[in-house]
């Protein structure tokens, strides 16, 4: 899914990804295809101290779609799969999955003698109404946008105590993924969950939430029910929250703190027994230009845009240099379908006047809007503009306002003309084509509309081969890189900050999702 607005993190080359087959074979066995751990006789006890940004919205597994809110609920509840580090799927609290009716049913196995945190037996009727209600929309679920079209309210069921039954809309041969980490908010809850989860946190996670205040931080201690024997090996993790990552590099070098959630490479420096755990990912920030407002209603000037800036130097500017270059669409180079034929759009200042002459345009000049962690990539991209004469004036605004008000109708992040927005890695490419650029997707910022690409869309999702997959990818890529209604110049990757002398099992994750139950003392 899944909103994923996370703060930009810079990346690391990787190459890897799974192929539809493997896909299908992981899902087909629900093998564990062995989830990191640390290796060696743990050292038991302990607290592991982690900074984060204080959540700018509640931290409510339903609704939550930022890093610290969904760091604090992975600690406390868990998912029917993990999305491990290399996007594989790591069977959890199900054993096992696998499909029939072309890929349009699939059955889940839960794992046997799993009980929450209160002593409450995990069965299917909890799973089933975990899911029931993240599709229902009264319940302002972040996770609606991975469902839309493929999984709607009614199609969860329970075969017996054990088995849960997915029903779908249309096959969807990627659908263990939605249901999966990857789709963040899809942990599994009690029944009668309330929405209260920092007053009563009750999941099958590693760790209790004893304590919780907005403002400062969490404390959680050790879940002697959790269903990992002898984990998770710490006593507890202290949360601190921190309002800016210079900050946490203060508190991170001074040893108040032992871990990053969230870690900015830009900011944030490997230094004495401080090291950074180097992961590539599908992260990314989108300039979303909206196609149905002057003067991003003339193509030309979109692509005016995307050629006037110098993606190298963006990336030696904003990520030090260990992105991946991004070509204007949305298949990352990690993703298996992704096309290598589409020509790599490079800084063409010919071009940039060529393409405004034709769009009518003598002097382009409009205001960006951000949040402060896309102030970098904001000050350089309007430093870039401005070399070819195109004038850029910055809207910052807080994450609260920018990510605030009705998202129908006049949030900041979707409705200004020209915006940065930080999306965490997804899993799946059509976890980032579907909301952000289909004709009614859910975060379509740009206001974009191409029937072709909806069609072509719906067409990947339901391909039973990696060649028929890559046809459409082909498609869709091709028709964005040309429509322009996102400029994207980098892939980033994930980074996770920690303390080796003190702790050991920290891994960096893609999206910057925390498993914590392996980390050990030093």
């Amino acid at each position: 899914m899944s909103h994923h607005v996370l703060p930009r993190r810079a990346l690391l080359r990787g190459a890897g990804g799974l192929g539809l087959a493997a896909v299908l074979a992981a899902c087909a066995t629900g093998t564990d295809s062995g989830s990191s751990s640390a290796t060696g006789p743990a050292k038991p006890g302990g607290t592991l101290r982690v900074g984060t940004p204080a959540p700018p919205t509640a931290v409510d597994p339903v609704t939550m779609y930022d890093g610290s809110a969904i760091a604090i609920v992975q600690l406390v509840a868990d998912y029917l799969i993990w999305l491990d580090s290399d996007f594989s799927l790591v069977p959890r609290l199900a054993t096992k999955w696998s499909a029939d009716d072309g890929n349009q049913r699939w059955a889940f196995t839960l794992r046997q003698g799993v009980t929450f945190s209160d002593g409450t037996p995990l069965d299917a009727t909890a799973v089933k109404a975990s899911f029931d209600r993240l599709l229902d929309p009264a319940k302002n679920s972040a996770a609606l946008s991975a469902f839309k079209g493929v999984l709607a309210p009614g199609g969860v069921s329970v075969r017996d105590g054990d088995t849960v039954v997915f029903t779908l809309q249309r096959p969807f041969s990627d659908f263990p993924y939605l249901v999966s980490a990857g789709n963040y908010n899809a942990v599994i809850l009690k029944a009668d969950y309330a929405g209260d989860f920092t007053a009563k946190a009750i999941g099958t996670g590693p760790f209790l939430l004893t304590d919780y205040n907005p403002s400062t931080g969490a404390t959680l201690t050790r879940n002697p029910r959790y269903w990992q024997p002898g984990r998770p090996y710490l006593d507890g993790v202290r949360v601190k929250f921190y309002a800016d990552a210079q900050a946490e590099q203060l508190a991170l070098q001074g040893g108040d703190i032992d871990a990053l959630v969230i870690t900015d490479p830009s900011v944030v420096q490997a230094a004495g027994d401080v090291v950074l755990d180097k992961v590539p990912a599908t992260s990314m920030t989108t300039l979303t230009l909206r196609v149905d407002q002057h003067p991003f209603d003339r193509k030309e000037v979109r692509q005016a845009i995307a050629y006037a800036l110098d993606r190298p130097a963006v990336n030696d500017a904003v990520d030090n240099g260990i992105a991946q270059l991004a070509n204007d669409h949305l298949f990352a180079p990690l993703f298996p379908a992704s096309p290598h034929d589409i020509p790599q759009r490079a800084k063409d200042p010919a071009k940039v006047r060529q393409l405004l002459a034709e769009a009518g345009v003598e002097h382009l000049s409009f205001p960006l809007s951000f949040d402060p962690p896309n102030k970098n990539y904001a000050l350089v991209i309007q430093d870039q503009l401005k070399q070819v004469g195109i004038d850029v004036t910055l809207d910052q605004q807080t994450s609260q306002a920018f990510y605030g008000g009705d998202q129908a109708k006049d949030t900041p992040w979707l409705f200004t003309p020209a915006n940065l927005v930080g999306w965490a890695g997804r899993p799946v490419p059509s976890q980032f084509v579907s909301p952000m650029v289909t004709s009614d997707g859910v975060w379509n910022g740009s206001k974009y509309r191409n029937p072709q690409l909806d069609a072509a869309l719906l067409a990947y999702d339901g391909a039973t081969t990696d060649q028929a997959r890559a046809q459409q990818a082909k498609i869709i890529a091709a028709a964005l890189h040309e429509d322009v209604p996102v400029v994207l110049t980098l892939w980033n990757g994930a980074v996770r900050a920690y303390d080796k002398a003190k702790f050991t099992g920290i891994k960096a994750h893609p999206s910057s999702f925390v498993d914590f139950s392996a980390v050990r003392q030093s």
